[in-house]
């Protein structure tokens, strides 16, 4: 528990840094912050995934930091979710729709090149 703890502190952490950041860069309606994390953290866990299966080079201890912890922390559907309820309910829906699409897509692949990478 712990361990998970630690790593969900970091990965909380970077997401926190990545929506300030985005939120001095990037201006508009699109949720960028949710985005960035969400489409990065399925890039890392690709990664790590990639990586369990194909070396089993993490231990129980670092599967929990890393994934659970991490990558748990970091990640966050719950603000995606209430992001895309949010355009729909100002009547958003092609900044909604492009929104949705966009994050499964990306994150589906993403999560394909990270398992790519490590083969």
């Amino acid at each position: 528990m712990l361990l998970a703890g630690a790593g969900g502190f970091v990965g909380t952490c970077g997401r926190f840094l990545i929506g300030k950041w985005s939120s001095a860069m990037f201006h508009g309606a699109f949720p960028m912050g949710t985005f960035l994390v969400n489409i990065i953290g399925c890039f890392i866990i690709g990664l790590l995934f990639g990586l369990l299966e194909k070396a089993h080079v993490m231990t129980t201890g670092e599967n929990v930091m890393l994934i659970t912890g991490f990558c748990g922390g970091f990640t966050t559907f719950s603000s995606f979710a209430d992001d895309l309820w949010v355009l729909g309910n100002k009547g958003d829906w092609t900044t909604s729709l492009i929104y949705l699409l966009a994050s499964v897509i990306l994150g589906v692949l993403l999560v394909w090149a990270g398992r790519a990478l490590i083969r």
